[in-house]
């Protein structure tokens, strides 16, 4: 029986320890969405105003596989330089996961960088992440989230993303923060 009771205990350690949750955008969004020196803002894709933009059958369909944009932004002017620079590292680790595909990288350390990236694979995403930094601003992250989302069709939205209903959406608010 102190065998047994032995096992159980060892066991249960293993399990506290060993199951130690790994750190995701999700919470990391969640866990800093109110927090000093940062800005949240959701987004449902609807407030953009996508109907008043003339859209080819391609665009359409990306509008359509998007149910909501997640921005998370921090700016160093509400913050300190070793808080900006602590959840950079926080970030990028979380982005460094298996899981994350690289689509583009941009940008140079003195001014800033941007990357995207994706989960999923290309003819189905499940998750676009847009993740770009300025040492002189700070960062934003901009979570694209859908059904059924195809990368080649998200990525024609480029030539009228400037035609969103940006202000009404608070999209102007947010870029206002970090600059």
């Amino acid at each position: 029986m102190k065998t047994c009771f032995k096992y159980l205990i060892l066991f249960g350690f293993a399990l506290f320890f060993g199951c130690t949750p790994k750190l995701t955008l999700q919470s990391y969004f969640v866990a800093h969405q109110e927090a000093n020196g940062f800005m949240s803002v959701d987004i449902p894709i609807s407030f953009l105003n996508p109907d008043e933009i003339e859209l080819t059958a391609d665009q359409k369909e990306a509008i359509d596989s998007i149910d909501k944009l997640n921005m998370l932004g921090y700016s160093v002017k509400d913050g300190t330089e070793e808080e900006f620079q602590s959840e950079m590292d926080t970030i990028k680790t979380i982005l460094k996961a298996e899981h994350y595909n690289d689509l583009m990288r941009a940008g140079n350390t003195s001014d800033g960088k941007l990357y995207i990236k994706y989960i999923g694979e290309d003819a189905e995403i499940d998750e676009l992440i847009v993740f770009g930094y300025s040492p002189e601003n700070g960062f934003a992250i901009i979570r694209v989230l859908g059904t059924n989302m195809e990368l080649s069709k998200i990525m024609k939205l480029d030539s009228i993303i400037d035609q969103f209903d940006t202000e009404n959406a608070n999209v102007e608010n947010f870029m206002e923060y970090l600059l």
